[in-house]
């Protein structure tokens, strides 16, 4: 099956099959290895995207659900001039360890912040709930998101 996937401004026609996934093709199709297939059952995050600026684990979602839908990966975040600021944040915060988790907290971040810019300690927990670390502990992720959110 012939799609478009808009992934990060940039349109990438493929031809796959209906069953795959969209971490899978964004993976191996379009070769953005940011966005992780961790346990492939929606429990992690480590997967997660924006579609249409809502955070969706994209080992679930079928690629052929985004034909002509705007995808947006980890990669997409930074720009031309370097890290986007909560990338920057996160590597500031000491937010980031082994890295694996980190795709997936900062898409569902993005996603909190672009609802809610200033969003409390207890929203950002809220937020960023279904992604798993076996880390940091969150208490840096969450210091990046928000370290001046108000306690809650």
């Amino acid at each position: 099956m012939k799609i478009n996937l808009n992934v990060n401004g940039v349109t990438f026609p493929v031809d796959i099959e209906p069953d795959r996934s969209l971490s899978g093709v964004l993976r191996n199709e379009i070769g953005l290895t940011g966005t992780k297939e961790g346990c492939d059952d929606c429990e992690c995050g480590a997967c997660m995207v924006l579609l249409d600026g809502h955070p969706v684990n994209s080992c679930s979602y079928l690629a052929v659900q985004t034909d002509g839908r705007q995808v947006t990966t980890v990669e997409g975040l930074a720009d031309a001039d370097g890290l986007a600021p909560l990338q920057q944040a996160m590597l500031d915060a000491g937010g980031v360890q082994c890295g694996f988790c980190t795709p997936g907290m900062l898409m569902s971040a993005t996603a909190l912040l672009s609802e809610n810019p200033e969003p409390t300690v207890e929203e950002i927990r809220i937020g960023l709930s279904g992604n798993l670390c076996r880390c940091t502990g969150y208490a840096k992720i969450i210091e990046a998101v928000g370290s001046d959110a108000p306690s809650t």
